[in-house]
């Protein structure tokens, strides 16, 4: 039985999807990762918090200075009185005034002292949560970047091979017609074809999800990626030890900063706990004015008087009914849970570098497995539609070496846009991402 020949729009079709797999549709007005990261940076609000908490620690920290710092105080008040007295029936009426300017200076506070070098550390804790966020929304940034690109080439690949499969049911049908073919090459791509119709609905709806998360990320409507430039050469990792990334991610990672000096707050929550049966010693000063009735001088009226003073004010606590006892305990329980912490997060940190770092090794080696897999998916459609020519092939082996074909390059175009994101991913596991670590990625883009 001989078939009329493949349609040569099946192939111009077939090399448009071939130039898809660079990265989707590209748009006059498609933004690089880098625009994209920029508008994020100043819209999103978990970026915001961290930087809002940043500014609130500092704030915080010099409150706890001021515990080392002088104090003054102005104080002033007026009074007015009446007085009866029943055996003589008279009445007196006297008002005073006073003005009074005092200030302390603390001498011997360790509790205040605590205080302030507490306030110092959790700068720097709130400084290495800002590094988290900031890392942690470059990532955000370019896995919404990348999965609005693939689900633009997912889209675009189905749309082909719609097309494809709707010339190939043309094509069976006029074989049919003419008695080349049975009605079973008819059904059977009538079925391929309302297969990719479901599959290109619902890869639609993904790319329409995706985009809206992208513009709720970077607060802008309509943003649109740029394509991968052809031809694709993904970045190798440096360095190639995974122990090296492990090495610097225990050094500098925000996490480990955050709970080392989380560690040192509960160490000094201790001290600060044990002086609490320490005394403390204070320089205080007055200097008061005031005008009043004088007891020592009752005919002369309101007089005016005018005192300084200058002392030392020392106190030192004897009995608080155990509560400074049982909060030492507290204090060095929470070392502790503080020390198993930190130790959980060195853990943690260690086997999601390394995991990050497989992951990019094993996302590249998947990169070439299926551009050798591209590359024989097509020579199998080529062969399936010669075979389908001459008559050895019937129409379902030509349909499913299309499919095979189609679903090889959504695949590859994935495990690439997955390599780049993974890469960004393995240097925020090591705890050195910054934002000029996507200026390599947006050098891959047209």
């Amino acid at each position: 039985m001989t078939a009329l020949p493949f349609t040569r729009p099946v192939l111009s079709h077939l090399a448009l999807a071939t130039a898809l797999t660079l990265g989707g549709v590209a748009s006059a007005q498609a933004q690089s990762l880098v625009d994209l990261y920029e508008a994020a940076r100043g819209f999103d609000s978990t970026l915001q918090s961290a930087r809002a908490q940043y500014d609130a620690t500092l704030a915080k920290a010099d409150q706890a200075k001021a515990g080392l710092r002088p104090q003054a105080g102005l104080a002033a008040g007026a009074n007015w009185a009446n007085t009866s007295y029943n055996v003589t029936d008279a009445t007196k009426t006297s008002n005073s005034q006073n003005v009074a300017l005092s200030a302390s200076q603390p001498l011997y506070r360790p509790v205040n002292r605590f205080n302030s070098e507490q306030g110092q550390l959790s700068i720097d804790v709130a400084k290495a949560q800002l590094d988290a966020a900031e890392q942690d929304l470059i990532v955000r940034t370019a896995q919404a970047y990348f999965d609005v690109s693939a689900a633009q080439d997912t889209l675009a690949f189905v749309q082909a091979q719609k097309t494809a499969v709707a010339e190939q049911l043309a094509s069976a049908k006029r074989n049919f017609e003419v008695g080349t073919s049975t009605i079973t090459d008819s059904r059977e791509a009538q079925a391929r074809f309302d297969l990719v119709v479901a599959q290109e609905i619902a890869a639609s709806n993904d790319l329409r999800v995706k985009k809206l998360a992208l513009d709720q990320l970077v607060g802008r409507s309509g943003a649109t990626p740029r394509a991968l430039a052809a031809p694709v050469a993904l970045p190798t990792v440096l360095p190639a030890d995974p122990e090296a990334w492990v090495q610097d991610a225990l050094r500098q990672h925000p996490v480990v900063r955050q709970t080392d000096k989380a560690f040192e707050i509960a160490e000094i929550e201790a001290q600060k706990a044990q002086a609490g049966h320490k005394p403390t010693l204070d320089l205080v000063g007055q200097y008061q004015v005031a005008r009043g009735p004088s007891s020592s001088f009752p005919s002369a009226g309101n007089v005016r008087s005018n005192t300084a003073s200058v002392g030392l004010q020392f106190n030192l606590p004897l009995y608080a009914g155990g509560a400074i006892q049982n909060r030492v305990k507290e204090a060095l329980a929470l070392v502790e849970k503080s020390r198993a912490d930190r130790e959980t997060a060195l853990r943690n940190i260690s086997q999601a570098t390394r995991s990050a770092y497989f992951g990019v090794l094993s996302g590249m080696g998947q990169v070439k497995a299926l551009e050798a897999a591209e590359a024989s998916s097509q020579s199998a459609l080529d062969a399936n539609k010669l075979g389908y020519q001459v008559g050895v092939r019937i129409n379902i082996d030509v349909l499913n070496a299309q499919s095979q074909l189609f679903q090889t390059k959504r695949d590859l175009a994935v495990a690439r846009y997955n390599v780049l994101v993974g890469q960004l991913r393995l240097k925020q596991a090591g705890g050195v991402l910054k934002a000029e670590d996507l200026q390599p990625v947006n050098a891959l883009l047209k």
